[in-house]
């Protein structure tokens, strides 16, 4: 997601926190199904649907429909795109890589989640990709304890990728969540340590690396929404919405791993 204007950090109450849990759930569910489909001759509009399904069935509402008039309850997307591709008639084909990100609203509070799921058998390059953005995640994640800084989560993200040789798609990152989609502090996926916003319990966010294999260069589609690597290269894609809890971090949308 893009980085927005700045907003107040909104801290979170136990109570809250316990909220966007249960969000969390659901999202997490939602991500099982997802997988579960995920298979050459799908099309992601079927995917869509389904997730669609479930979240509503679960008393939810899907947080990207409407957001800013984006048309779909997901976003899927494959290959080169990078982040939010709307679902629709593309068909996927044996040695894809397809991007499901999901967001829950549930009793006023959303949660949010992405993983890279391989089509079939992939090449052992876009294997090495898938698993190295979910690394570059973790090594965020760990960062993530009262005290330190958002500078310290971006700054292993950047490093955890770059010695591993893949691009940081900048511009782009994670953010602040609760009440809204979006809140502040934007999170950065590269940054210096020790910079930024401190961090205190209370405070939810999703951390969410986006690499590519060559240059991290990137573009929008004419859809307007559609974010694509410009040379072509894959790109992958793993998130997790978490919460500031002392000297750990709570991870709200449960253990989402991705099919490779």
């Amino acid at each position: 997601q893009a980085a927005g204007a700045d907003m107040p950090i909104v801290l979170k109450s136990p109570a809250d926190i316990d909220k966007m849990r249960a969000s969390g759930l659901v999202v997490a569910r939602a991500h099982a199904l997802a997988r579960s489909l995920i298979r050459p001759g799908v099309s992601t509009g079927e995917i869509d649907a389904a997730v669609h399904e479930l979240i509503v069935d679960a008393g939810g509402y899907p947080s990207f429909l409407g957001y800013h008039g984006y048309p779909r309850s997901i976003c899927a997307s494959v290959n080169e795109q990078i982040v939010h591709g709307i679902p629709g008639d593309r068909v996927l084909v044996e040695g894809d890589i397809i991007s499901i990100d999901i967001g829950v609203k549930l009793d006023g509070f959303h949660a949010d989640a992405a993983v890279t799921h391989a089509v079939g058998e992939i090449s052992e390059e876009k294997r090495a990709l898938i698993e190295a953005t979910e690394g570059a995640f973790w090594a965020g994640y760990h960062e993530v304890r009262e005290g330190r800084r958002m500078g310290d989560v971006s700054h292993a993200i950047q490093t955890y990728a770059e010695t591993r040789g893949y691009g940081v798609i900048l511009g782009y990152g994670g953010h602040g969540i609760g009440r809204s989609m979006h809140e502040d502090p934007h999170v950065s996926n590269a940054g210096a340590p020790g910079s930024g916003t401190l961090l205190r319990p209370g405070m939810t966010f999703a951390i969410e690396p986006m690499l590519c294999i060559g240059p991290p260069d990137a573009i929008e589609l004419d859809d307007g929404w559609t974010v694509v690597v410009a040379s072509g290269q894959p790109a992958a894609h793993f998130e997790h919405t978490v919460a500031v809890a002392g000297e750990e971090a709570l991870i709200l949308t449960a253990a989402v791993e991705p099919v490779v």
